[in-house]
């Protein structure tokens, strides 16, 4: 397997734009607000538990809640495209309020981009969740899939291109200059955003079988996706992550145990009616 150099390289770095304590300080409002998404997270996932499907949340609950997610889990690894960005629209507009009302656009065409992968993803958990209780031997098939599908991608064009893409931005940023001012930051943070789906999509696949609400699992992908974005070694990274998910495909068909978010929960009727449960005796 023939490595590009190119993909090796470190990624640019807002630090070529911004002084120590500018990036320190930026660094720091970034992983604040991770921060308190994650305790946002692991709050509402302490009620919830881990099973297949939605849980019972509708579409607009569900959005508010994957948008918490992604703010958890992929502010600390957007944060250099951001603050570079936010430091761009600092020399064109001297006044403060219009410079946090074009960086808030940024975050919202960047959490739009998200938001409409959020659709998908709660299509795809409410298919599977209805597929499993139907079927619950169908619950191996689908974690290993899941898993098959995220070890493949990570080997594939498509995911070379986004990810290199958001480990150098530079190029894209100074194109992103030359779009027409209308809703200019708005745009750049879609645009921004759809390569950070087309990096991270097959990362979240995974939460499928490992359980959306499971916090464990959230808390890994997010270490992942932050290392191959971030780290010298990041596509090398990539790919053993890749390897990985092949693996786990292979041992989800023998170790149900692998698969916590495609069991489906058993009812009081159910535990009643086990061989050996309270009715048996």
């Amino acid at each position: 397997m023939r490595l590009d150099r190119k993909a090796l390289s470190p990624p640019l770095r807002p630090a070529n734009l911004l002084s120590a304590r500018q990036l320190a300080f930026a660094w720091s409002v970034m992983a604040s607000i991770a921060l308190l998404a994650w305790v946002l997270v692991v709050d509402q996932a302490r009620g919830m538990g881990v099973e297949p499907g939605t849980m019972g949340m509708g579409v607009p609950l569900f959005l508010l809640l994957w948008l918490v997610m992604m703010v958890a889990m992929m502010f600390p690894s957007v944060a250099p495209v951001a603050l570079t960005w936010a430091r761009a629209i600092g020399r064109q507009a001297p006044s403060g309020v219009v410079r946090v009302a074009r960086t808030a656009q940024f975050v919202c065409g960047y959490l739009l981009a998200w938001t409409a992968f959020g659709l998908i993803a709660y299509g795809l958990l409410a298919g599977t969740g209805a597929l499993v209780d139907a079927y619950p031997g169908a619950g191996r098939w689908i974690g290993a899939g899941a898993f098959l599908v995220a070890g493949l991608y990570q080997f594939g064009p498509w995911k070379e291109l986004c990810l290199r893409h958001c480990r150098s931005p530079m190029g894209q940023l100074v194109r992103y200059a030359g779009f027409r001012p209308r809703a200019r930051d708005l745009r750049v943070g879609a645009h921004h955003g759809a390569y950070c789906v087309g990096c991270c999509w097959g990362l979240m696949v995974v939460l499928v079988p490992l359980g959306v609400m499971n916090v464990a699992a959230m808390a890994a992908v997010a270490v992942v996706i932050f290392v191959e974005k971030l780290w010298r070694l990041g596509p090398v990274f990539s790919q053993v992550v890749g390897v990985a998910f092949v693996v786990l495909a292979v041992l989800s068909l023998f170790q149900p145990w692998l698969l916590p978010g495609l069991v489906p929960p058993q009812s009081p009727m159910t535990q009643m009616l086990r061989p050996g449960g309270p009715a048996a005796g």
